[in-house]
């Protein structure tokens, strides 16, 4: 049995890259966390970010905390209980997410992670994500000075029973598919223009999209392109298929969805969401999620419109200011 004093435990940290046994361990502590939580505990670019190293100048700095056996060598290190992973960006902010075992749970172990923290890099300019939100998360920001800044929902439909409407495209618009070789600098133009304001999504680099096109739920039949006549990318909706893990079953996701600036304004947007939603049903998927930001009240009109309601909410906190 592994004694309950995570204030001795051991704390390995790695800035860039982590090595792959460190990678692999906090693999399968996300892994058991989703299977426990049904959501995710860091996302999607900070894994990949912390695979990659320095990213576009976004470095990662990647505490993990080790549980070890009562008979072993604290110092050897036995087992994961948590890791916090900080992105950091050239201007000194940095993003903070922490996952923790479902099995050392309540017993300190993020707070040891942000202590190790503050002791090494200091709290300043940084955010923090909790996805889902729980309690305890909030609990901890509100111990370190920080309050919610953010609010990103995530809206689930199923499809079942849905009638969706055929999409409409706008005259000499056609949609095809992803084809891997030819689309990337395309697509990567067209991103960054369609969220030229999103903080996470309009900074995906190359590295960034083949990172995503290596990993095993890459479709390039379910990532969906618009263009015009002479070829001219105006949009796309990116799909993804959570593949079913112990009781959740599978779930289609709206990944990504953007229109060009000159294409907007046409009901392009609708009509690849659409598009994506009848692409995920005919996979047989009987149900379908995204995220949106909360504040994007047009995405969430057209969301609930087509039948999405609000399931969960990842919170994102700053520190808020005292009087």
């Amino acid at each position: 049995m592994t004694p309950a004093h995570p204030e001795k435990w051991p704390v390995h940290a790695e800035r860039g890259a982590v090595d792959q046994q460190l990678l692999t361990d906090c693999r399968d502590l996300l892994a058991a966390a989703e299977e426990s939580d049904g959501n995710p505990s860091i996302s999607e670019q900070t894994l990949v970010t912390m695979r990659a190293g320095d990213t576009a100048g976004h470095s990662p700095l990647t505490l993990a905390l080790y549980a070890p056996d009562e008979d072993s060598d604290p110092a050897s290190g036995q087992d994961l209980a948590g890791f916090a992973v900080v992105v950091e960006a050239p201007d000194g902010t940095g993003v903070l997410e922490i996952a923790v075992h479902p099995s050392y749970r309540n017993q300190g172990v993020a707070d040891r992670l942000v202590g190790a923290l503050q002791d090494s890099r200091g709290l300043n300019g940084l955010k923090a994500w909790s996805h889902g939100n729980h309690e305890a998360a909030a609990d901890l920001a509100a111990r370190y000075g920080f309050g919610p800044i953010r609010e990103l929902w995530k809206m689930r439909m199923t499809t079942a029973g849905v009638d969706l409407p055929e999409p409409v495209l706008p005259e000499g618009v056609s949609i095809r598919s992803f084809v891997p070789g030819q689309d990337e600098d395309a697509w990567l133009a067209a991103n960054r223009a369609a969220f030229a304001h999103h903080p996470e999504q309009g900074s995906l680099t190359r590295a960034d999209l083949e990172a995503r096109m290596g990993e095993d739920w890459f479709s390039p039949a379910g990532f969906l392109l618009a263009e015009d006549r002479e070829g001219r990318l105006l949009g796309f909706h990116w799909t993804k298929v959570h593949p079913q893990h112990g009781p959740h079953t599978a779930i289609g996701e709206v990944y990504a969805v953007g229109v060009a600036p000159e294409a907007q304004g046409m009901g392009l947007g609708k009509a690849l969401t659409v598009a994506g939603i009848r692409y995920l049903r005919d996979l047989g998927l009987h149900a379908v999620m995204l995220y949106t930001d909360a504040e994007n009240a047009p995405a969430v009109s057209l969301y609930r419109s087509l039948g999405f309601t609000r399931w969960d909410m990842d919170v994102m906190y700053g520190p808020v200011a005292t009087g």
